[in-house]
């Protein structure tokens, strides 16, 4: 019965991925423009969204546990449109801030980490595996749809007519979906009893496998805000930067179908090297693209799939190394590492691309933050 409110939530998880992090990379340059802020001054205000769900993440995890996660994803539409709104309004940049502190509260109440935990209260024994992976299956089409679609309102109109759109899509499609997707609470569900007690101090395991995922989402987040302008610095024309974007979606999608059709037989922590391992060829194919779109594509390719399985990885690995115990919060503490590197990963970038870091360095350095995510996950898993 779980998978036929699957198609609900992950449509909503699309919306509530595509636009804040899929948007960004259009929308700064006009918003900057209108707003007469420099670059790195508009990825500051992302850059405080990011703080701000990392915040709120372990909390927001500790709740779905106890609660369940219908009032959460809830919470985290209502939140979203008001966080568009306001951007769509702002008109200083105090009020263009105070929308991305919305939106920050919006993502730690909303995104994958809080939906995998509401999916655990739902999903008895092994089905949790394959709930996560038909989950992403559907939310992986963020990219390929908020790309062209925050391109095309931009185009066609201006940033706060986008902006107004992804405020209305959070509230009259994602608060309607969720409500009809997550049951009620139940406090007295047994489940939620044994999750009510505290929560086990985490081990060494659990800390080298928060970096590898940190590493990973600092090397995202550089992408998700800086694609067209680094890809652009390599000799790749704006309109094959926003198809290189499109072509995350379709792979993050073929990677999880595979995924899906190997999960009764390989373990996750399997699944999670073979990511890494793609994730860390991929930015390395960032290194000297120099105008070739072919190199371009095998880049989209290689991240999108990794991207792909790691988003199932965070959900997955975790309880196979750890248990399902206590999960939201579980998942909560894993991700507060990764909000902070996602939060000054793009600020960081903006700075470096301002001063006197060449392109070649910039892509050096993201190949070797791949490495070290690596590294840090088979520590994790030999210690787990």
């Amino acid at each position: 019965p779980l998978l036929r409110f699957i198609p609900a939530i992950g449509l909503a998880q699309v919306i509530a991925w595509g636009s804040p992090y899929s948007s960004i990379a259009v929308l700064a340059r006009p918003i900057g423009a209108s707003l007469g802020l420099s670059q790195t001054v508009v990825y500051g205000g992302f850059t405080l969204a990011l703080l701000l769900s990392g915040v709120v993440a372990p909390s927001v995890g500790r709740r779905i546990d106890r609660h369940g996660g219908r009032g959460v994803l809830s919470l985290a539409s209502l939140l979203g449109a008001a966080a568009f709104a306001t951007l769509a309004c702002a008109d200083s940049f105090a009020l263009y801030c105070v929308g991305w502190a919305l939106a920050g509260l919006a993502m730690g109440c909303g995104l994958y980490d809080a939906a995998m935990a509401a999916l655990n209260q739902l999903a008895p024994g092994p089905a949790l595996r394959k709930a996560v992976t038909a989950l992403t299956l559907i939310g992986g089409f963020a990219s390929t749809v908020f790309w062209p679609l925050t391109h095309w309102l931009v185009s066609g109109w201006d940033w706060r007519t986008a902006c107004a759109v992804f405020a209305a899509l959070h509230l009259v499609v994602c608060l309607p979906l969720y409500r009809y997707a997550m049951p009620p609470a139940r406090p007295t569900d047994p489940v939620r009893v044994r999750q009510a007690g505290p929560v086990p101090r985490p081990g060494a395991a659990f800390w080298w496998l928060a970096a590898a995922f940190a590493f990973v989402s600092f090397a995202f987040a550089v992408l998700s805000a800086h694609l067209v302008a680094l890809l652009g610095a390599a000799g790749i024309s704006e309109a094959d930067a926003i198809l290189v974007g499109a072509l995350f979606g379709p792979m993050q999608v073929a990677a999880r179908i595979v995924e899906f059709s190997v999960a009764a037989r390989v373990r996750a922590v399997t699944v999670g090297t073979v990511s890494f391992l793609l994730m860390t060829l991929a930015l390395s194919l960032l290194i000297g693209i120099d105008g070739d779109r072919t190199q371009a594509f095998l880049f989209a390719a290689c991240y999108g799939a990794s991207n792909g399985t790691l988003t199932i990885v965070r959900g997955t690995v975790p309880a196979e190394l750890f248990g399902r115990a206590h999960y939201g919060a579980l998942l909560g503490r894993l991700a507060l590492p990764s909000f902070f590197a996602k939060a000054f990963a793009p600020f960081l970038f903006a700075v470096m691309i301002a001063g006197s870091v060449t392109h070649a360095t910039a892509t050096w350095l993201l190949a070797a933050i791949g490495a070290l995510g690596l590294l840090c996950y088979e520590i994790a898993r030999r210690a787990g």
